[in-house]
């Protein structure tokens, strides 16, 4: 098991991952430094073995495919993870490592937002996602996470062997925070340094269809993780229209002792019924999910007890 692995997921970044690889083995000399090429066409992984890094490779496209990959076949203590396009300083490193290898915190998230990211990145759409998406998961699952797309990121042995990675792309980040959140692992975040792109070297992500899909994985894991909250939305949309359509019909009734609008009477009640069932299904859902997190529980207390007598 290594003490401390430096997880560099790449595609296409000739221009800058021998820097990288030199600048972190330079800052951590005691790591093993892994850059796993995702179907590169550019010479990446050639560079790389030559920097001085272990190369792998996964031949699925995309960002989560690449750590599951990852993930699973590296066993070590602390887990660093950046980008290989040489946006994020090496000098965090240590800080951020120390924080896992104490056991202060599962994950140690590099939080660009607080510092340069705004000056620094010429995107603006990709300024306007990042404030999207922090304000949608921070205002769903009631966290205060401050920079939740960053890709410098620290994990424990912990956190990433109990991390089900199911994102195939750039939506791994969102993943990955949302799971932390949910179950309650310790985050921690440090402010860093961001800068941009060196000029010639091209960002793999794409404002509006990363975008998107970066959002419909919010909607998903949040219906996933809080069911009854997801489901109690869509119940009081339709109540609100039983009610709507419903309350006049009840009141001409009670005039006149006449009920002359049956259409729409058994429109309001089909809404009614409607409401109530997902409302059901929201309540049975949030029994299984509960479920759920006291088996995740359990099987992390194993692993905890397994580490300590191995």
């Amino acid at each position: 098991m290594d003490k401390i692995a430096v997880l560099i997921p790449c595609y296409n970044e000739a221009q800058t991952i021998e820097k990288v690889v030199k600048d972190f083995k330079k800052a951590l000399p005691e790591a093993t430094i892994y850059v796993y090429d995702n179907n590169s066409s550019d010479g990446t992984a050639e560079i790389a073995k030559k920097a001085g890094a272990v190369v792998r490779y996964e031949y699925k496209q995309g960002k989560g495919n690449v750590v599951r990959n990852m993930f699973r076949n590296i066993d070590a203590e602390c887990y660093l993870m950046i980008d290989g396009d040489d946006t994020y300083p090496a000098k965090h490193a240590r800080e951020m490592c120390d924080m896992i290898l104490e056991k202060k915190a599962d994950m140690v998230i590099g939080d660009r937002l607080s510092s340069t990211y705004f000056k620094e990145n010429k995107r603006a759409f990709h300024n306007f996602g990042n404030r999207l998406v922090r304000f949608s998961i921070n205002f769903l699952f009631k966290s205060k996470v401050k920079d939740i797309m960053t890709g410098y990121r620290a994990f424990s042995y912990e956190f990433v062997k109990g991390f089900p990675v199911l994102s195939k792309g750039f939506e791994i980040e969102t993943e990955m925070t949302i799971h932390a959140v949910d179950k309650n692992y310790r985050l921690v975040e440090i402010p860093i340094d961001f800068r941009d792109r060196p000029e010639g070297s091209v960002s793999k992500l794409n404002t509006v269809t990363d975008g998107f899909k970066v959002l419909k994985t919010i909607a998903v894991l949040f219906k996933e993780y809080k069911p009854s909250a997801f489901f109690n939305i869509f119940a009081f949309i339709f109540l609100a229209l039983a009610l709507g359509f419903g309350i006049p019909v009840v009141v001409e009734f009670y005039k006149t002792g006449l009920v002359e609008r049956f259409p729409t009477l058994i429109v309001a009640c089909i809404f009614l019924v409607i409401a109530l069932l997902l409302w059901i299904c929201g309540v049975i859902l949030q029994v299984i999910v509960k479920k759920h997190k006291q088996l995740y529980e359990i099987l992390m207390n194993l692993m905890r007890n397994n580490e300590k007598t191995n």
